[in-house]
């Protein structure tokens, strides 16, 4: 720990070399990450998001808009999803009937051709990754045990499938024809997690299955993979030949077409998926009490962190050769010991730090999401919410069994291979 003035104001800073050096006197060099310049649709999402990102929280934070409901967007949102739908239905069906005409080759080509755009455009159910690390129920009771009873409190049902990855994220979806749920925890960040923050991201991915999240449902969310299969189609060549430029002409109306769809959808699907997230923080801390659901928020804006001990951890055994390499394969699994260390060693004021930027960033963040400081002001606005589900050591050491394989797996991959998250 060094200790220095503030080049600005002059006032004390007490500074880990680990982290960014800032005073909180006067927040000089609070950020000092440059911002990327967003294109023109994000910049539209995000000015959409800051106008309504005020009021909905105003709404949620007064007891009005705790529920998922069907409103006019949604429902207008589902309309554009259906037409969209039908369109590529528009296709087939003109293709089977160019097929059929009996217009001879000319009529089999064109028949061939919608029939191939419909294929392409057709909605696309979700599929399980081939290259997953999957925990079935059988492998891990007690990790299944734990989601079950979370799922329980947030008022759905459990998960068919748990998958692992080496990503610093959680998540839930819905995967084949039978709509089977996955979660799928990134093992980074799991192990950077105490053990009630652990329900709480538990809690918050759960809720996520009822509280009305219209984007996510399987209509709207299939059409907006087609739009962007359509936007995809119709972009312009690069360095185009004389022909070519005549396509690119011809493509820009519906090109701008396609592009006004999707701003629409976005715009009418926006409001309902950042309430989602105001009702899955509600369910996390339902869950797991509002402290832990506080805590993991400020986890998560520590994300970086994670990654850059990961990445020091993989660059270091690649610097020392083989012989390294293969000691540190061997003990892989201490790996997730020295960064649960590294994380419980992050300083408060590094938290408060990543707080502050939040709050100048905003919306700019992700425009799909409310910001982070909006949705720690909405849960600690209200009563401090107790927990529903406990954990206990001998608990954790079971379900910590479960997880040792893939343990071992992921840290393997990320010790051999590097950290790319």
């Amino acid at each position: 720990m060094s200790i220095q003035p503030c080049p600005e104001c002059g006032a004390e800073i007490r500074a880990d070399a680990r982290f960014v050096v800032w005073c909180g006197a006067c927040d000089w060099n609070v950020d000092a990450t440059p911002q990327e310049e967003p294109n023109r649709l994000e910049r539209a999402r995000r000015t959409l998001a800051r106008r309504q990102g005020e009021k909905l929280l105003a709404e949620v934070m007064d007891g009005r808009n705790l529920r998922a409901r069907r409103d006019a967007p949604s429902v207008l949102a589902y309309a554009i999803a259906l037409a969209v739908h039908g369109v590529t239905l528009a296709l087939a069906t003109g293709g089977i009937w160019c097929l059929l005409s009996g217009w001879g080759v000319g009529g089999i080509a064109l028949g061939v051709i919608l029939l191939a755009m419909a294929w392409g455009l057709r909605p696309r159910v979700p599929r399980l990754p081939v290259d997953a690390l999957v925990l079935h129920r059988r492998d891990a009771p007690e990790l299944y045990a734990l989601v079950d009873r979370v799922a329980q409190v947030v008022g759905t049902r459990g998960v068919d499938l748990i998958r692992v990855d080496a990503g610093i994220n959680a998540s839930v979806m819905s995967y084949g024809l039978r709509g089977r749920r996955l979660l799928t925890l990134g093992l980074p960040l799991w192990e950077s997690l105490t053990p009630q923050q652990r329900i709480a991201l538990l809690g918050h991915e759960l809720g996520h299955y009822s509280n009305g999240d219209t984007r996510h449902g399987l209509v709207v969310a299939t059409a907006f993979r087609t739009l962007i299969t359509w936007h995809y189609s119709f972009a312009p060549t690069a360095r185009p030949s004389a022909v070519e430029m005549v396509v690119n002409v011809v493509y820009v109306v519906p090109r701008l077409l396609v592009l006004g769809m999707l701003s629409l959808l976005d715009h009418l699907t926006l409001r309902a998926t950042q309430r989602a997230e105001y009702l899955a923080d509600r369910a996390a801390a339902r869950a797991a009490s509002t402290e832990a659901a506080v805590g993991l928020m400020d986890r998560l804006l520590t994300v970086d962190s994670v990654a850059v001990t990961l990445r020091r951890e993989a660059n270091s055994t690649a610097l020392t050769g083989s012989y390294a390499a293969r000691k540190a394969d061997a003990g892989s699994d201490d790996l997730w010991e020295r960064l649960a260390a590294h994380m419980a060693s992050v300083p408060e004021y590094e938290y408060e730090r990543q707080r502050r930027v939040g709050v100048r960033a905003g919306h700019s963040v992700d425009s799909t999401h409310p910001p982070t400081h909006l949705r720690r002001t909405c849960l600690l606005a209200g009563p401090p919410m107790p927990a529903a589900v406990v954990t206990d050591g001998d608990r954790e050491r079971r379900i910590a069994a479960e997880l040792a394989g893939v343990r071992i797996k992921v840290a393997r991959r990320i010790v051999r291979e590097g950290f790319d998250g």
